[in-house]
């Protein structure tokens, strides 16, 4: 069981930070981080966790849904600086898009800070941050 959950886990962070297409791919990832498994344990792990594939081809998580709904329909623009990370949204969903980044418990998200039109994310750390950006962009479709 335990190791089935850490595979899990190490799927979740990979989906999030990654443009995975196929499953091979995420199991040449997973194997990367040393985690040993085949594509039929990958299949029911997608299963198990309702991951979906978003129309450009690529997999995003059940509890992620929301929040790529918000990025690619409300966001116009990401920026970093440092620990923190702008984000531009359409006018007036700046707290939607706030609310469904805080939803989503990235871990490299402490909180935002939201505006009409502009979210404040801040991270622990500029590599945390870059994270957060990556995300966005992938969400966007634009990673």
């Amino acid at each position: 069981m335990r190791k089935r959950s850490e595979r899990q886990d190490a799927v979740r962070r990979i989906v999030r930070r990654e443009r995975v297409r196929t499953q091979r791919d995420l199991v040449d990832r997973l194997r990367a981080q040393g985690l040993e498994c085949t594509q039929a344990t990958v299949s029911r792990d997608i299963s198990e966790m309702g991951m979906r594939k978003l129309p450009e081809g690529v997999y995003v998580l059940a509890e992620d849904l929301h929040l790529q709904r918000m990025i690619s329909e409300l966001v116009m623009s990401v920026v970093q600086a440092d620990n923190m990370v702008i984000v531009k949204a359409s006018p007036g969903t700046g707290p939607g898009v706030a609310a469904a980044l805080d939803g989503a418990a990235l871990d490299e998200v402490l909180g935002s800070i939201a505006g009409d039109d502009t979210v404040l994310v801040i991270s622990r750390v500029a590599d945390d941050a870059a994270v957060v950006v990556d995300t966005i962009e992938k969400y966007r479709g634009r990673a």
